[in-house]
């Protein structure tokens, strides 16, 4: 499940993220001076960007509180924007999975208040400040990106177990000479295991059946006495 942008804050004492080592988790890329961007928000302040196997880690160097992490299975699109005209500066341009699908709550406003809403940011660009370095990070982070692919979900085997056919309904009624499979006039299902449902209709299939035998009973014994 896309987790979105988190605040990170755990740090070695060398000032290193500290990674989920025993799930793994390997730094694979650091590469120092690179500023982040948030959504529409103004340009951090130059920090480090790690790249491990499992997600993408920003530092700041000039606030030992302040950091951002995003797990690869979050990151729904990444590529190399040297546009001017769509970004003042070289960057790494990524596409953040926040798990709010069709979420229109997003907006330059929310993105530029003072209060940062992690959740509602949907773009990340990381900013090199040496723009020679950005095909290296890209290619690290294609590399990273391909150790988690997105998870297969399996079609989870049905629940809920039908069809009841006629034989197998003729089956559940046993050698009763008054009923046939003539008789049923649809299949029927059930669910989480209630069996009793189709025990319920077959009942409810012979009373009636019953029932018309006796009102034919009583036709006829009318007509005898009108006789």
């Amino acid at each position: 499940m896309a987790g979105g942008l988190k605040l990170f804050t755990a740090r070695s004492d060398g000032g290193t993220p500290v990674l989920d080592a025993a799930n793994g988790e390997e730094l694979m890329h650091v590469q120092p001076n690179v500023s982040v961007v948030l959504g529409n928000r103004p340009p951090e302040s130059p920090g480090t960007l790690y790249l491990s196997t499992k997600q993408v880690v920003w530092l700041s160097d000039s606030e030992t509180t302040k950091g951002y992490s995003v797990d690869f299975l979050s990151v729904s699109l990444h590529a190399v924007s040297r546009d001017p005209e769509a970004f003042e500066s070289p960057c790494l341009y990524t596409q953040i999975d926040n798990g709010d699908e069709g979420d229109e709550s997003e907006s330059c406003d929310s993105e530029s208040s003072e209060t940062l809403d992690l959740s509602k940011i949907t773009e990340m660009r990381l900013v090199p400040s040496d723009p020679t370095q950005l095909d290296t990070i890209f290619n690290v982070f294609c590399e990273c990106a391909e150790l988690n692919p997105e998870p297969v979900i399996e079609e989870e085997e049905e629940q809920h177990n039908w069809i009841f056919s006629a034989d197998q309904l003729g089956a559940a009624i046993g050698d009763d000479p008054e009923w046939n499979d003539s008789q049923i006039p649809f299949t029927i299902g059930y669910s989480n295991g209630d069996h009793d449902l189709a025990s319920s209709v077959l009942e409810l299939q012979i009373n009636d059946h019953r029932f018309e035998d006796a009102e034919e009973m009583e036709s006829d014994n009318s007509d005898d006495h009108h006789q």
